[in-house]
């Protein structure tokens, strides 16, 4: 398996808290609340657990129990921000220790049909036998409703304003109508049916919410992780998962993951006080970025180099990954080089050999 769903590659820690848990849980939830969010943070020494329980999401406890509370009552979870916040991980993570089932999703895009959130039929068996529930197609959404379990909606604002609207009446109904069958012709959602939406905070305007659906969804908005300790547990997190999947055994030197962070950090800033679009690079310079940034970094390391990390092939890779548009993001990239990275360069350290790989991709990609 390319890539292990939450409640597979966290099975024995789920099976774990299940046999302990001995908390009320609503409906036909597979953990407690507690649980649930002890599941997602990670256990302290003060939970007395005979085993200890990794952190999974990074970031304020009180959006993870917000999300929680939310997925508890009859409404529906929006978990909006920008692109890179963990959304999507903090959804799947939620729904495996709801229901041990993420994987019921359905991907906003300007494609996604009706058909993808209600149901579809399947054309040779209408053709042969006629319209029946055998012979109808259920969406994940659908199916979650039947199970009475988490359905997940990525990219919410991505999708037409028919597919948002088609959204309202199975949360507030709770039930989806097939007219074309005249018996056994409903479908109801049973106790602990919940949807969890994402969103983008950068897509405003291309498809935006109407306030009916917005009132069926409780909003937790994931703000950007500003502070380096918690950024760097991330990109650490991320990068140890990577290196197990592609059996590579290649040490980050903690002085390079310093000089990451304090680059995007820089970026970051340089792109908060641009005047206009065109002065700030079009990467969203989030923690998603970073990760494959670094992603980038090891691979290339481990495949054509010593198998060692070295500073000019993290620059090399910062490069390549952020200069999306030319000449605008390589202009803002050789100005950054020039004005920041060339005066710590000075003070010696990796910083001369990363402004010698950054220089060296610029003047390639120039």
């Amino acid at each position: 398996m390319l890539r292990a769903p939450a409640e597979i590659k966290f099975a024995d820690e789920l099976d774990y808290l299940e046999s302990i848990d001995d908390g009320a849980k609503p409906f036909s939830w597979r953990l407690s609340p507690r649980m649930v969010r002890l599941f997602i943070l990670g256990s302290e020494p003060s939970d007395g657990l005979d085993r200890e329980i990794g952190q999974k999401w990074f970031g304020d406890r009180t959006f993870v129990e917000r999300s929680i509370v939310t997925l508890a009552s009859d409404r529906g979870l929006l978990l909006i921000g920008d692109p890179g916040t963990g959304k999507s991980w903090l959804a799947e993570l939620l729904a495996a220790a709801i229901c041990r089932n993420s994987t019921l999703v359905v991907q906003g895009t300007a494609g996604t049909t009706e058909d993808h959130i209600k149901y579809s039929w399947n054309v040779s068996m209408v053709i042969a036998k006629g319209q029946s529930r055998e012979s109808m197609i259920p969406s994940p959404i659908m199916t979650a409703m039947e199970r009475g379990v988490i359905g997940r909606f990525e990219e919410l604002t991505r999708s037409t304003s028919d597919v948002q609207d088609a959204l309202i009446s199975i949360l507030s109904e709770k039930y989806v109508s097939i007219p074309e069958l005249d018996d056994d012709n409903i479908v109801f959602a049973q106790p602990g049916f919940s949807i969890i939406a994402t969103a983008n905070s950068r897509d405003r305007g291309v498809n935006d919410l109407s306030s009916a659906l917005k009132r069926r969804f409780n909003f937790v908005r994931i703000p950007v992780v500003t502070s380096k300790k918690s950024e760097a547990e991330i990109v650490r997190f991320r990068t140890e998962e990577l290196l197990r999947r592609h059996r590579i055994e290649l040490d980050v030197p903690p002085t390079l993951l310093d000089i990451l962070l304090q680059s995007f950090a820089d970026l970051r800033a340089a792109a908060a006080s641009a005047n206009s679009d065109d002065e700030r690079l079009e990467s969203a310079l989030s923690t998603a970025e970073q990760i494959g940034v670094l992603e980038d970094a090891i691979l290339h390391s481990n495949f054509f180099g010593d198998s060692t990390l070295r500073a000019g092939t993290l620059a090399g890779s910062l490069v390549g990954s952020l200069a999306r548009r030319s000449p605008e993001d390589l202009a803002i990239l050789n100005k950054y080089w020039h004005g920041v990275v060339e005066p710590r360069a000075r003070e010696g350290g990796d910083w001369q050999e990363f402004l010698d790989g950054g220089r060296q991709a610029i003047a390639t990609l120039s």
